[in-house]
């Protein structure tokens, strides 16, 4: 399937953007005078805790590799990326290296924008270091188009302080008995039982997969968008019965990571990931977590960033492969993994004695490495973008009480189908 993009909205997001792209290397630019071969890395890494746990890491790289110096920008949460990286690239004046979800890839390659990895990473000894589960969220046809950077699912956290206030001694395994207990944790509206994800982004849609597979739903049959199904249905309704009862509360659009509310008692109950527990750590609040709820069958969906090589020169492409296999390699892996929460894609570190012990000292991973085992891939197409977006649209719509669950997706199904012209 090839995305028809909307001409006129195109050259908008362009020149709304051109001064973005001021800053950023020449593609035709190499090594320099000094015989150094700078390139630029865009990501979005958050929360500000992991940014600079990753900025400490980065000049350690830069200083033990003196020919190459990297030089990491922050620009924003994945969606706020979307239309910096394809200005950046129309605009030939793309980052060399990009973090963003592997479900970017499609649209990429359309683009001609970005360099196969497939004989870089099969010659590679690093090879055989990464979890076999992350293969599928690196090839699209034939070629391997990014390598993992990390991974993640997700698991509800929570509050124990205020369970047992509210007199609850067993967490929730089942959709059923999860709306009960939101309902004994909200205390009109100055305790609600949890924060939902709400908005048209790409961490929203992640949240609420589980909860659509976990009902036998898909977002995609037969290589083809299809949001009305049973289950996608299913999953919206539960959020949709949770705000009518007031039992939960909406995140700010597009905001769903922040964990304020969860911080402060607001929220007993939060959906999230592992990258939070240097913020938790920080915060010094109580916390803890259980598998996802589960109604037909238990469900998380594979998370994390993947990285990007975009075709610039001989000389920044080979300097960021260099830079690949440091984030690939053990060293990175390890640290990254301690400091963060994020689970390793490099085995050699998951099975390293350093490693068991962190975890045996934070128990709370064992729930999310349990869960890799029922972890789904998003799809890997090149209208991914279009489908997560609207999918997004019928989450909001649902949880803010403008359409029913059919309604909304019915809407967005047809919204879909005019984006790729079926």
């Amino acid at each position: 399937m090839k995305i028809k993009n909307n001409f006129i909205t195109f050259i908008t997001v362009l020149i709304l953007l051109v001064p973005l792209l001021t800053g950023c290397q020449n593609s035709m630019e190499g090594t320099s005078a000094d015989g150094v071969t700078r390139i630029t890395f865009w990501h979005g890494i958050n929360p500000p805790e992991n940014r600079e746990i990753f900025n400490e890491l980065l000049a350690q790289f830069n200083e033990n590799n003196p020919d190459i110096e990297v030089q990491g920008l922050y620009v924003g949460q994945p969606d706020e990326q979307l239309p910096k990286i394809i200005a950046s690239v129309v605009g030939n004046q793309p980052p060399d290296v990009l973090w963003y979800v592997p479900q970017l890839t499609g649209k990429l390659v359309d683009l001609g924008a970005i360099k196969p990895l497939t004989e870089w990473f099969d010659g590679s000894t690093l090879k055989e270091e990464i979890e076999p589960a992350m293969l599928s969220t690196m090839r699209l046809g034939n070629e391997i188009w990014s390598v993992p950077f990390a991974t993640n699912n997700t698991a509800m956290f929570y509050r124990p302080s205020l369970f047992e206030e509210a007199g609850i001694t067993e967490l929730p395994s089942s959709w059923d008995e999860f709306v009960t207990v939101a309902g004994q944790l909200t205390k009109g509206n100055e305790q609600h039982g949890v924060l939902l994800s709400s908005g048209k982004g790409e961490f929203t849609v992640f949240v609420w997969l589980p909860f659509i597979y976990g009902a036998d739903g898909f977002i995609v049959e037969n290589d083809q968008p299809n949001l009305i199904n049973e289950g996608t249905q299913k999953a919206l309704s539960l959020g949709a019965e949770l705000v009518n009862s007031n039992y939960a509360i909406l995140s700010a659009p597009d905001r769903g990571y922040e964990l304020d509310d969860f911080i402060s008692g607001r929220v007993a109950m939060q959906i999230t990931g592992p990258w939070t527990l240097a913020q938790l750590k920080q915060s010094g609040i109580d916390y803890g977590v259980f598998p996802l709820p589960v109604v037909d069958k238990p469900a998380t969906v594979l998370g994390g960033e993947s990285l990007f090589v975009f075709r610039t020169n001989p000389e920044r492409e080979k300097a960021s492969l260099r830079f690949l296999e440091y984030i690939l390699g053990e060293e990175f892996q390890q640290q990254w993994a301690l400091q963060t929460g994020y689970l390793p894609i490099n085995r050699l570190v998951k099975d390293s004695v350093e490693y068991q012990q962190f975890v045996a000292e934070n128990p709370v991973l064992e729930v999310f490495l349990e869960q890799m085992d029922n972890a789904y891939t998003r799809p890997i197409l090149s209208d991914y973008p279009t489908i997560s977006e609207n999918l997004g649209r019928a989450i909001e719509s649902t949880l803010l009480g403008q359409k029913s669950a059919e309604d909304a997706l019915g809407e967005s199904q047809k919204r879909i189908n005019l984006s790729i012209g079926n």
